[in-house]
């Protein structure tokens, strides 16, 4: 059994919070403003918009170390929603990585709406979390803890992939902020 922290009370941390659970895991579940609780979980999932991230780690950088750190931001433009905010060749989880040189931070959940995390399908296939990350053995924790609570798992490879998870994420995004599909669907992988 592993722990994890979520940090974010929203749909997003309340889905993954919800797959966890199934896998009968230890959920802690923390609002992003709350700095003054500690995170008590092996695993620490931000799920949180992406201009919360930086308050965030300033307030608790010294307590993820050790902590395997799961980066689920999008970083969209949200005044325009339409580019990305973070340069060409590099990514939110990156910028993560490099402020918490003493953590293992993973890129993960960016490319799944909460509603198919939460329901376990996307459409008829069953729902995929890709995940981006240096560690193997963090990847493998998380990926056990997935697919215990019902979901399929595929390794994007390493961290410097989060870049394209990002994209991918950002195209979701904005195909369902113009209507072009449902907050409610999503991508699915036939394997």
């Amino acid at each position: 059994m592993t722990s994890i922290s979520i940090i974010g009370t929203g749909n997003m941390g309340q889905a993954i919070a919800a797959v966890a659970a199934r896998g009968g895991h230890d959920v802690q579940t923390i609002g992003h403003t709350d700095g003054d609780v500690a995170v008590t979980g092996d695993i620490v999932a931000l799920a949180v918009p992406h201009t919360a991230v930086e308050e965030i780690l300033a307030q608790r950088a010294e307590s993820f170390a050790g902590k395997i750190i799961v980066d689920l931001t999008n970083p969209v433009d949200f005044s325009t929603m339409d580019s990305l905010v973070v340069a060409p060749d590099s990514s939110k989880a990156a910028e993560i990585a490099e402020a918490l040189p003493n953590s293992s931070v993973l890129k993960a959940f960016n490319t799944n709406f909460a509603s198919t995390l939460a329901q376990g399908t996307v459409g008829p296939l069953p729902t995929t979390v890709l995940i981006a990350g240096d560690d193997e053995q963090a990847k493998a924790t998380l990926a056990e803890v997935l697919t215990s609570g019902g979901l399929k798992v595929i390794d994007a490879g390493a961290l410097k992939r989060a870049r394209e998870l990002e994209a991918l994420g950002f195209l979701q995004i904005s195909l369902a902020a113009r209507e072009k599909l449902a907050w409610t669907d999503g991508f699915g992988v036939i394997a």
